[in-house]
Formats: structure tokens, C-alpha cells, sequence
């Protein structure tokens, strides 16, 4: 009797393969970051008021500023300054929604390097910054063009080196919001703090002489104005980088390293 033995054509059954999957790159994220500044209802709406800031600045001035004093740069540069002030919260909004709306668990999951999806939000913040001083400059220009039609000076020199100090202007003001929304990853504690501790050290300033010469170095709201000019010297680019170091990069880096660190749940 014989017997016949079968091989079997087949492998025994194992784990199955799954195919590579692709990390999302850096621009993409900034893209989805982007986007998240007008999915909710607070980025949508917050947009809107600092559009109408900017065009509400402008209006008054055709009525109220001298005929001989409405030029594009008189139009742009105070257009700016709502902007300023507003804009960071939206940078506070787009780091603290994910904690607020419990999506960080899920963001930290697609993307475990963190700190790709924190550069990203910068990224996404300083975009919203130089979109906003395109805007003001869409502003003044039509600011610009109704005081030529309603008998104002109507002109249009401009020292062309302003449109970066602009720039550099806003994006340093929305990193701060970014920055303080890294920092204490709570809407209302971080939009407060960053409103009140600026405005307290400028009034301490103001009150208490001995304080009036290090407000030269480390008031942000004082060492950044000369951006609103056509020129900066560069003792002035000194006192940037000292209270940019203080009031920006130092909340920056605390919060990145509470954010990488701290658990989510």
C-alpha cells in the first residue's frame, strides 16, 4: 500500500502587509491649518471684523483727516493697527481650538511629530499675516482713490521699503497670539493675558519712571511702531529683537515644550 503526500501550494497564513503609508508634507498641513482658521464660527466671524476694522479706519479718515493729508501711506499705515491688535487672537484660536473642541487627540494621532503640526500652525499664522497686509493695502487704495474723487490730495508716493516692515510688522504680532495660545492652550486665560500683560507693562511704564528706559527695549507696542514708518534704524531692529525675544520667542518655546510633552486625553 502506497501512500501519496500532497505539498501544499500554499504558505501557511501570516500578518497581512499593508503598504507604506506617506506622512502628509508641510505644506499640506499649513494648507489644513489654513483651512481651520475659517471652520469655526469665531475664525469666520473674527476675519470679518478685522476686514471691516481696516475699511472703518479708512472711512473715517475721508471725513475727518485734512484734504492735503489723505495720501496711500496715510490710508495704509493706520489700517494697520486694528489689524494688529485683532489678528493674533485668531492665532490664539487656531492653537487653542484643538484643546477646546478635544481635537488634538485626534490631530496627534494622524500626525505623531508634533512639532510638525506646530510649525504648520505657524506656517499658517504668518500666511494670515501678509494676507492681511494685502488687504490693507487693497483698503487703502480704494481709500486712496475716493479722496482723489472727493477732492483730496489722492496721492500715491510711498517709500516702497513700508510694505516690509508691514509684513514683518504683523507677522510678529500674530505669532505672539500664536505663541501665547501654545503657552496656556485655553481661549479666554490666553486672549486676556495676551490683551492685559502688554497694556499693564505699558502703563507700569508710563507711571514709574525707572521702569520708562527698559519700556524702550522691552514694550513691544513701543519698539515696533517704527514699523509703521518708511524707516528703521538700527538701534531701533536692537530693540525689536530684545522684546520679540521676550513677549514672542520665550512663550514660543514654552509652549512647544508643554505641548510636546503634555499628554492628551
Amino acid at each position: 500500500m502506497t501512500t501519496t503526500t500532497i505539498s501544499p501550494t500554499t504558505s501557511p497564513a501570516g500578518p497581512a502587509a499593508h503598504p507604506t503609508l506617506r506622512r502628509p508634507g508641510l505644506a499640506r498641513l499649513t494648507g489644513v491649518e489654513l483651512r481651520k482658521l475659517t471652520d469655526t464660527r469665531a475664525g469666520y466671524w473674527l476675519l470679518i471684523v478685522i476686514a471691516l476694522a481696516a475699511a472703518a479706519i479708512v472711512t473715517v479718515q475721508l471725513f475727518v483727516m485734512p484734504d492735503a493729508d489723505q495720501t496711500f501711506e496715510n490710508f495704509f499705515v493706520p489700517s494697520l493697527l486694528p489689524v494688529g491688535i485683532l489678528l493674533p487672537v485668531l492665532g490664539i484660536l487656531l492653537v487653542t481650538g484643538e484643546w477646546s473642541q478635544r481635537t488634538a487627540m485626534t490631530t496627534f494621532a494622524l500626525v505623531p511629530q508634533r512639532s510638525r503640526v506646530l510649525v504648520a500652525k505657524l506656517l499658517a499664522a504668518a500666511i494670515a499675516a501678509l494676507a492681511s497686509v494685502l488687504a490693507s493695502l487693497a483698503v487703502a487704495a480704494i481709500g486712496t482713490a475716493l479722496a482723489g474723487a472727493l477732492g483730496g490730495a489722492g496721492t500715491w508716493s510711498v517709500e516702497p521699503q513700508i510694505f516690509g516692515y508691514a509684513a514683518v510688522f504683523q507677522v510678529i504680532n500674530v505669532v505672539m497670539g500664536v505663541a501665547f495660545g501654545m503657552l496656556f492652550l485655553n481661549t479666554p486665560l490666553a486672549i486676556v493675558l495676551y490683551l492685559v500683560l502688554p497694556t499693564v507693562w505699558s502703563i507700569l511704564s508710563e507711571m514709574i519712571s525707572g521702569l520708562r528706559r527698559a519700556a524702550e527695549w522691552l514694550d513691544l507696542s513701543v519698539t515696533t511702531m517704527p514699523l509703521t514708518t518708511s524707516d528703521v534704524t538700527a538701534g531701533q531692529w536692537g530693540r525689536i529683537a530684545v522684546s520679540v525675544a521676550l513677549w514672542v520667542l520665550l512663550p514660543l518655546v514654552a509652549g512647544l515644550v508643554r505641548i510636546v510633552r503634555r499628554e492628551v486625553s
